[in-house]
């Protein structure tokens, strides 16, 4: 039987929970996850439980933050001036909400935890930074990759 690794394509059922016992996340109720190993679709940590395990395989492990969605870090957030929001959004916006962001590479997902008259305070971090993750998988399925003819 086959052992998944780099290259790999895989689907994987999970359960996400943090250091309380919340769950963030699970495929329980829908379709296995499906990702390339080593191809950057999902986090470094969960990558590395996956590689070495063979179908039908379980594992629980607890990802430390370097290894999940990296630390929190102080610079991502701050504050914007209200009067660079849109005026359509600016008078509307509540701790909590979530604006996207149009960036030079894509858009970021921020997340907004102050308002004041003048300003606002955002919060670019992943809503999961700084935390350790446990995650509970299965693996589904294992494809190895196929040899492109020339």
């Amino acid at each position: 039987m086959s052992k998944a690794k780099k290259g790999h394509t895989v689907k994987v059922h999970y359960t996400g929970s943090l250091a309380d016992g919340t769950i963030f996340d699970s495929s329980s109720d829908r379709e296995p996850i499906e990702f390339i190993i080593g191809g950057g679709m999902v986090i470094e940590g969960f990558d590395d439980m996956v590689t070495g395990m063979q179908v039908g395989d379980t594992k629980k492990e607890t990802l430390p933050s370097h290894k999940a969605y990296g630390e929190r870090r102080d610079e991502l957030v701050g504050d914007v001036p209200k009067d660079n929001i849109p005026e359509d959004i600016r008078d509307n916006v509540a701790v909590g909400d979530k604006l996207q962001i149009p960036q030079p590479n894509g858009i970021a997902i921020v997340t907004i935890t102050n308002v004041t008259d003048d300003t606002i305070t955002i919060d670019a971090n992943a809503e999961l930074a700084g935390k350790d993750l446990t995650f509970e998988i299965e693996l589904i399925d294992i494809t190895e990759p196929t040899e492109k003819s020339e």
